[in-house]
């Protein structure tokens, strides 16, 4: 078929007759149509012709018959437009023509005769083939509206079961951190000393982890009554944090207590502790305070291996640090340099901690001074609610999260006609 057309609707009429002709499917129809329509429009509009062809192709295959419809505009001026049409076309041969290749099935046969004429009166007119192509196209708009219908509901249904599956995953995820930290919690409070009646002196003890979910850490103490009555103390930050650190702080617990109990000096048990525990364990540092405590009299001594001083907060409100030269356990010339001795009165209030409880968003001594104040605050409530108290105070400024360790002593005024 090949013919040369000047307007719209006698080009239109002309390929619907040649896609009738070869039995294509309505919507196929209606994209053939539309497409020669949008390329031949500006040649009309300039008063142009166009040329349309069809003619079957059947290649080297004899079972692949294609129909291929082209649009020729000889006179135009530059490229025929090819982007956006309804039906895609083939790749272009020609700049001032369009092609599409349509493949041909069984059902799709070249028929002689025809079923359509575009005078109307025939078996099928024109306006009888525009409408089945409408048919079509609604039908198959419906189609898909119905078939996004049914996509909307199952993503819906999807995304609830997603959104539903991570919300189980989270409590189960949850849970599990809840579990472990619960069974870290409770092997951490099984590797700390039971709690010490010490007639004569108040005790009381805060440890708090740096993540709920992990409570192991390197931040350890330990006391017990040494055979004469004096009470010994060990608080010791192991670098590091976890259950390795744990493990650090727990060794050099257990050395200072075995040399305590042996009955070596104050001073010297540091650096002995050091001599014992490096050569099983070359990368352990841990910085330690030892304190011994004698109920009877108040008398206080103190050796120190690069820890943070410990606190006396006096019964007049007079607070000091009881700076104590030395070295920790894994350092350079470990050791203390010296043992301070000074005594607690009634009333009297001192605080041994780790350093995550004075680290500051400033520095180290603006941590200091907030501990004082903290200590003020709350000495004259019961004991047993101080440390917990005062780390609430100091960890509401802290700019590195730590574990945190705090310890206080007391001995208690005396009840009236009580001799000291």
């Amino acid at each position: 078929m090949t013919g040369t057309f000047y307007d719209l609707p006698a080009l239109r009429s002309a390929a619907r007759r040649a896609a009738h002709r070869y039995g294509l499917p309505a919507e196929t129809r209606a994209r053939l149509v539309l497409s020669v329509a949008d390329v031949a429009a500006a040649e009309f509009t300039a008063r142009r012709p166009a040329l349309f062809t069809t003619e079957i192709d059947t290649g080297q295959d004899q079972g692949a018959a294609v129909l291929v419809a082209t649009l020729s505009a000889p006179q135009a001026p530059g490229p025929l437009i090819r982007a956006g049409l309804p039906l895609p076309p083939a790749p272009a041969v020609a700049a001032t023509s369009v092609s599409w290749r349509i493949p041909l099935t069984e059902d799709t046969k070249a028929r002689p005769g025809s079923r359509f004429r575009a005078g109307g009166g025939a078996v099928q007119s024109e306006t009888e083939a525009a409408d089945e192509e409408l048919r079509a196209a609604l039908a198959l708009a419906d189609a898909l509206k119905g078939e996004h219908r049914r996509l909307k509901h199952e993503l819906a249904e999807t995304n609830g079961g997603v959104l539903a599956l991570y919300v189980q995953l989270e409590e189960h995820e949850e849970q599990l951190r809840n579990a472990h930290g619960f069974m870290l919690q409770e092997l951490e409070d099984a590797l700390r000393p039971a709690p010490l009646h010490v007639e004569g002196l108040e005790l009381s003890v805060h440890y708090e982890p740096a993540d709920p979910h992990a409570p192991t850490g390197g931040d350890l103490y330990d006391w017990f009554l040494l055979p004469d009555g004096t009470l010994h103390i060990t608080v010791v930050d192991a670098l590091g944090h976890g259950v390795r650190s744990t493990r650090s702080a727990l060794d050099v617990t257990h050395a200072v207590r075995t040399l305590a109990l042996e009955g070596h000096p104050l001073q010297s048990i540091l650096a002995r502790a050091h001599e014992l525990l490096i050569p099983m364990a070359p990368a352990l540092m841990a910085t330690a305070l030892l304190a011994r405590i004698d109920p009877l009299t108040g008398d206080v001594e103190l050796a120190n291996g690069s820890h943070p001083p410990a606190l006396l907060l006096q019964a007049d409100g007079s607070a000091r640090y009881l700076q104590v030269r030395g070295r920790g356990i894994g350092f350079p010339l470990p050791g203390s340099e010296g043992v301070l001795r000074t005594r607690l009165d009634p009333g009297d209030l001192l605080v041994l901690y780790t350093d995550g409880l004075t680290e500051s968003r400033r520095n180290p001594l603006e941590g200091e001074e907030r501990l004082v104040e903290a200590a003020r605050r709350h000495a004259s409530e019961p004991l047993a609610g101080i440390p917990a108290a005062i780390a609430a105070d100091m960890r509401s400024l802290v700019l590195h999260p730590d574990d945190t360790l705090a310890l206080a002593i007391r001995i208690p005024h005396p009840s009236p006609g009580t001799p000291r």
